[in-house]
């Protein structure tokens, strides 16, 4: 399961991608970043939006992918789900950024199934 390991660290750093963007925009200010990034509008206030979701997607896919390590779940099924995930955050991100609302929730959707069959693996393979 080195993939979807791997995967993990990706998806570990994909709120700090989206925030870049925001970031590399104009008017943010490294000594009040919090209050400077509130004031974005367009491109940049979604960028802040993705990295949030980033984030909030983050906790409950490093659960599943890591219950699935000890639960030995089939390691290609995790690896591939893994991959899928990162594949449609990383679209998602591109969708907030340009502004595709449909293609983002379909997104969305495919990297919670992906996390949701990812548990499902785990859960099937056994006890710990």
């Amino acid at each position: 399961m080195t993939i979807a390991y791997c995967c993990l660290l990706i998806a570990g750093l994909l709120p700090y991608i989206a925030v870049g963007f925001a970031k590399s925009g104009g008017g943010y200010d490294n000594a009040r970043p919090r209050e400077s990034m509130a004031t974005f509008g367009g491109r940049q206030a979604r960028a802040v939006a993705a990295h949030a979701n980033s984030f909030e997607a983050f906790p409950f896919f490093a659960a599943v992918v890591l219950l699935a390590g000890v639960t030995h779940a089939d390691p290609q099924w995790i690896n591939g789900l893994a991959v899928g995930f990162i594949l449609a955050r990383s679209v998602y991100i591109i969708a907030y950024l340009t502004d595709r609302p449909l293609l983002r929730s379909i997104v969305w959707m495919i990297g919670i199934a992906c996390v949701l069959a990812i548990g499902v693996q785990a859960i099937s393979a056994g006890t710990v």
